[in-house]
């Protein structure tokens, strides 16, 4: 963060933003042919000197890097190890148990969806066509990315579908488009702990979702877990069909290339050795520590300017493909979780990260863009921009158009008419949507947000923030026992929700005694009466 001090941010103004010109792009256009992968800096206006600058920082941030892939312990608060860069390239863990664990998973892994396709490891109604994947966060975001992004409608083995919430109707919804497959439907729940309520929740309502079918949930579900969880233990017990591991040092949002994400992606028919390959090719190139020529030490550099080191304004994803729909949310999950930090590694507050969203284009030249050109001028995006339109020629709409052309035209006019309002953009290019292309995509930012927590001296491998969500739940379900238990105790008995929460003994928590019981009342558990003013309303059995 000393950097900063150097950089001229408070003096960045229009009449200092550095032009748009072919000079500079060709300046600081990053190409690598091998990866089909380009990254265009130009148009982040650092000025001249900001790299040099940042050159030891980055120096620093290499060496820190170095030592998590070689097994120091990256993550304090739970004295893990961070090694999610060993699952696409064994030789590197730092064990031979480990190097051996790795590779034996993905053996099994392959082995059990061949078993699956060939109709060996079958349901009661014959081979296994449809999945059902039940996850959260990290364990459901990665494997509907990959799922959406690679996904041939028509010619996969196997049909996805996800639990990735614990929204009643949401899993209701689901299950209606399972109506008539269950029999023919594998489950896979991925929960590392085993104890993470919206997994433990789903898994639940599709056991039962299957048990009213009259069908053993034991005999279509498998389990990727961590050894010895709650999950675990329940799947031994019960007998699912197997068990497949999940490491406490491979977090959830860098979990896609473990038996979280290969799992599903190898029952769905996709190349998981090439997305694999993908990965590990990216690896190779930004573990360079010659900074010009390393995409994710630049990406990471422009965040930092982009954002003064302290997230001063919002990452805008923008990929102009419908198959990176989910990117976006995929990179919210690995950005903002790693990154949304209230302490640095020196225990001081900081209140770190970098908020992201998007969607995709053009779709967005007809929701946000107005506000990105016109608005308040509090953030930066990023293009991702795919080369290859389709498989096959493409119809010609306007005499020697494309719609191709077209989704290329409206990319450049907007990157255009953001800079003409001085506005950042950073634009990625990869050559097509491939397993392979995926895999780089995945390993890029995984790379880029391990080498920006660096440079900002945070913790990008915890997320105390998550669990204490987590202990928040936990209270109001407490409280919604009791305030249930109490009026079911005397049918008829009226409380308002002060009264209520009086007797409970939580007058502090009378909002949340409120809320409980407008949700109940709305799904028929407690008779309400409606009085004005409404506080004065009141709730019985």
């Amino acid at each position: 963060m000393d950097a900063l001090a150097n950089l001229p941010f408070s003096n960045l103004n229009r009449l200092e933003y550095p032009p748009m010109s072919w000079s500079r792009f060709k300046k600081h256009l990053y190409q690598n042919p091998d990866l089909g992968l380009s990254v265009d800096i130009s148009r982040i206006p650092f000025p001249e000197g900001f790299l040099a600058t940042m050159e030891k920082p980055m120096q620093g941030a290499f060496q820190a890097m170095a030592e998590l892939e070689k097994g120091a312990i990256s993550n304090p608060d739970e004295n893990r190890m961070v090694g999610h860069y060993w699952l696409r390239a064994p030789e590197l863990a730092p064990s031979d148990s480990l190097r051996a664990e790795i590779t034996r998973t993905l053996d099994a892994i392959k082995t059990f969806a061949a078993k699956v396709h060939e109709g060996v490891i079958r349901g009661p109604a014959g081979s296994f066509t449809h999945l059902l994947v039940i996850g959260i966060g990290g364990s459901a975001l990665g494997p509907q990315f990959v799922h959406h992004a690679l996904g041939r409608p028509g010619k996969d083995r196997m049909s996805v579908s996800f639990f990735d919430n614990t929204d009643p109707d949401g899993i209701d919804y689901v299950l209606a488009g399972l109506a008539g497959h269950l029999s023919r439907t594998l489950v896979v729940v991925i929960s590392k702990s085993g104890g993470t309520a919206e997994t433990r929740n789903g898994q639940l309502e599709a056991a039962a979702a299957f048990k009213a079918a009259g069908l053993d949930f034991r005999k279509h579900a498998v389990a990727v877990t961590g050894a010895g969880s709650k999950l675990d233990q329940t799947a031994d017990k019960e007998g699912w069909l197997a068990r497949f591991p999940m490491w406490d040092w491979v977090g959830g949002r860098t979990s896609e290339l473990s038996a979280v994400g290969l799992l599903p992606a190898a029952l769905q028919g996709i190349d998981i050795d090439t997305l694999l390959a993908g990965a590990a090719a990216t690896d190779v190139v930004t573990r360079n520590t010659i900074t010009s020529e390393n995409p994710a030490a630049l990406i990471a550099l422009m965040w930092y300017f982009a954002t003064e080191g302290r997230g001063a304004k919002d990452m805008v994803v923008l990929p102009y493909k419908d198959r990176l729909l989910l990117f976006s949310r995929y990179l919210q999950q690995l950005v903002m979780e790693s990154l949304g930090k209230e302490l640095d590694l020196g225990g001081r507050v900081v209140n770190q990260g970098i908020s992201v969203y998007g969607n995709k284009g053009s779709t967005d030249q007809h929701a946000y863009v107005q506000q990105l050109r016109e608005g308040v001028n509090n953030f930066f995006v990023t293009f991702i921009e795919v080369l290859k339109d389709r498989t096959g020629g493409s119809l010609e709409v306007d005499p020697g158009v494309t719609s191709g052309d077209y989704l290329q035209g409206f990319l450049l006019g907007t990157r255009d008419a953001l800079s003409e309002k001085d506005r950042s953009s950073l634009t990625i290019t990869v050559n097509d949507i491939s397993p392979r292309t995926i895999g780089i995509l995945i390993a890029l930012y995984e790379r880029v947000v391990g080498l920006y927590a660096s440079l900002i001296g945070i913790n990008a491998y915890h997320q105390p923030g998550v669990e204490a969500g987590k202990k928040a739940a936990s209270s109001v379900l407490v409280i919604k026992v009791k305030a249930a238990a109490t009026l079911a105790a005397i049918p008829g008995k009226t409380y308002t929700a002060e009264s209520l929460a009086a007797h409970l003994g939580a007058l502090d928590q009378t909002e949340q005694v409120y809320k409980i019981l407008e949700r109940l009342a709305a799904n028929g558990l407690v008779r309400k009466q409606l009085k004005t003013p409404w506080y004065e309303s009141t709730y019985s059995a």
